[in-house]
């Protein structure tokens, strides 16, 4: 099992005590259901309709449910799948647009409804899994494009220096290794920098 194994392994069940709950549905049975159960497992419940002020502080809350079905586009002050927690989604209805309303929003589970007298905890787990897996991924494929970004500006240097200076690519990468160990940078800093002046070089002569 490896350490982000771990991290989202499964919760004890009062791994939620202390969390407050933000159920963005209006008044209803099912908002009850879902309140009483969060109440059992320690959760607070806040209630909310028909939108989240765009100034709403969201630090308060660790987990958002929200009704599909009368769900629409520009009631969260977050752009859908980027919501700060892990969110719920309350489903009663089948129809093909409100299903593909609740994708377009990046839920991390789902209720369906009417509620009952259990599942919410099952969607609480379920949901901070997604969520912690997805900004896990997110983060990981942002480090790969650095990297890639890195990777290219040090070709792209070298290449340069090649042209310039009737260098070999050995000769062309020396250079640019031993001006980063100069300058107290790493050589994808330093290619960077070199690029932005080669870049600067030609903006000055047109000005």
């Amino acid at each position: 099992m490896t350490k982000t194994d771990r991290s989202l392994a499964f919760p004890s069940w009062g791994a939620f005590e202390n969390w407050t709950a933000l159920i963005v549905h209006r008044r209803h049975a099912n908002v009850d259901a879902i309140t009483q159960q969060l109440q059992r497992i320690g959760v607070e419940a806040v209630e909310c309709w028909p939108d989240v002020p765009e100034n709403a502080d969201m630090s308060p809350f660790n987990i958002v449910f929200f009704d599909v079905d009368m769900g629409y586009d520009g009631q969260f002050p977050w752009q859908p799948q980027q919501a700060p927690v892990p969110t719920v989604a309350l489903i009663g209805s089948e129809a093909p647009g409100r299903i593909d309303w609740a994708l377009r929003q990046g839920a991390d589970a789902q209720l369906i409804k009417p509620i009952g007298s259990a599942g919410v905890y099952s969607a609480l787990v379920i949901a901070m899994h997604n969520f912690h897996r997805r900004h896990a991924l997110a983060t990981e494929i942002g480090a790969l494009r650095d990297s890639l970004d890195q990777r290219e500006a040090v070709a792209q240097a070298t290449a340069i220096l090649m042209l310039a200076e009737n260098m070999s690519p050995r000769q062309a990468y020396q250079k640019l290794r031993l001006a980063a160990m100069t300058e107290r940078v790493s050589v994808e800093a330093m290619a960077r920098r070199f690029l932005n002046e080669q870049q600067a070089g030609p903006d000055r002569e047109r000005a």
